[in-house]
């Protein structure tokens, strides 16, 4: 019998189902009941937001790895490798093994159409469950209330904050977004919410479900120290002084881990040099990923682009920044270039695959519309030529921003590690 590879099996699973994103919960919840999942002797935290869960839910897991706990952690998408969406202990499942998790769904699924990222969401928790973790850390897809990850009934959810993305999915405001966002939260449970902006939907649906909401600075706050260092307060917890990381987007991320880490005690317990640790060493690839002259970060809609551009505010550089930029076509390219503007001198535009990348010269010629007249705005053939023409732009004093879509920064990736 021919065994499928991991390529052959994703090649098939994008076509198993009608539609790439079907957002609901009974196709997969079937299946899991059949495998026997979600399993339950271990303790569950699922992430959502709009930005900075991926970067939450890695620190959480190094965290806890650091507290000598064995950690399934579950993110998505990848940059280079499908196996970064499931790591155990850190280290990337093997082909192998993701392989044998797609022949239990597969076998076990019958009839049901799974989608692409329902199969993976499947596969890490067969994983975990096989693996027999302690703490298994799982981060939303899309949206919250009817994304696959949410057949877990987690012991804690932790929400980083709420902006406008997936538009045609979750809602047109911020309200509406915050409510599915925050589907993730269960009766009983802690909910935090790490962000300062708190929608008025999500203390809704708090109070209509009984969660228990923990909200940044009712509950914890966070004080800045200028050398980047900071202190963090909670009800029953302080650290000080804790170790700097990548710009404000990472301290709002770490105080709401922090949160829920304080509000999961006893049941889990962290020392804090577990969480010293971790902070000095956690740092996401492609999450404003500072490589030399090199700034690589997958931010695609506008708040993001506005933590990005404080970053490069924060950085002087003495030459010129030139931003390397490939967005898909439903993202907020016009808002996203609007804050990102002030703090570039030139712009190159690559395009990303049909159907949801947007061609070079259409991406160019909206950006063409929000920067000002001497910004010099270029459209590329393809990734390597767009670093190679950004070094020169650059110059020995300058810097090179790669930026717009995970597809973007994961092809620039591929160009400077090849």
């Amino acid at each position: 019998m021919h065994r499928r590879s991991l390529e052959d099996w994703l090649s098939w699973q994008e076509t198993l189902h009608p539609r790439a994103i079907d957002l609901g919960l009974d196709r997969v919840r079937r299946v899991a009941e059949a495998l026997g999942l979600p399993w339950r002797n271990c303790l569950s935290v699922i992430v959502g937001g709009t930005n900075g869960k991926g970067s939450s839910a890695y620190l959480l897991a190094q965290i806890c790895q650091a507290a000598g706990l064995r950690v399934g952690l579950y993110t998505s998408p990848h940059l280079v490798r499908y196996n970064e969406r499931v790591r155990i202990d850190a280290g990337m499942a093997s082909d192998e093994a993701l392989c044998a998790a797609f022949e239990a769904i597969d076998a076990a699924r019958g009839e049901v159409g799974l989608t692409y990222f329902e199969f993976g969401t499947l596969a890490a928790l067969w994983l975990f469950r096989e693996a027999r973790v302690d703490v298994q850390v799982l981060e939303v897809g899309l949206g919250g209330r009817l994304d696959a990850t949410n057949i877990v009934d987690a012991d804690a959810a932790l929400l980083t904050n709420v902006g406008l993305d997936h538009l045609d999915w979750l809602g047109s405001d911020r309200e509406q977004i915050g409510a599915e966002k925050a589907g993730i939260f269960r009766s009983g449970q802690p909910a935090i919410f790490a962000h300062p902006d708190l929608p008025a939907s999500v203390v809704a649906y708090a109070q209509r479900f009984g969660a228990r909401l923990i909200r940044r600075g009712r509950d914890f706050g966070v004080v800045v120290h200028d050398d980047g260092t900071f202190d963090w307060s909670g009800a029953a917890s302080h650290y000080e002084r804790l170790p700097a990381v990548a710009g404000p987007a990472q301290i709002d991320n770490a105080a709401g881990v922090l949160a829920l880490i304080e509000a999961l005690s006893p049941r889990l317990r962290i020392p804090e040099a577990a969480v010293r640790q971790a902070l000095a060493g956690s740092r996401l690839p492609g999450r404003q990923e500072i490589r030399g002259r090199w700034i690589l970060d997958v931010a695609h809609n506008a708040e993001a682009g506005g933590m990005l551009a404080r970053c490069l505010a924060q950085r002087s550089c003495p030459g010129r920044t030139v931003l390397v930029l490939g967005m898909l076509t439903d993202k907020p390219h016009v808002e996203f270039m609007t804050v990102l503007a002030p703090y570039v001198d030139a712009v190159l535009c690559v395009g990303l695959p049909p159907p949801r990348g947007l061609s070079a010269e259409a991406l160019r010629r909206r950006v063409m519309t929000v920067v000002a007249r001497d910004t010099e705005v270029l459209s590329c053939e393809n990734m390597r030529d767009a670093l190679s023409t950004a070094s020169q732009l650059a110059g020995d004093q300058g810097r090179v921003v790669v930026t717009g879509s995970f597809l973007t920064v994961a092809a620039a990736i591929g160009e400077l590690d090849g």
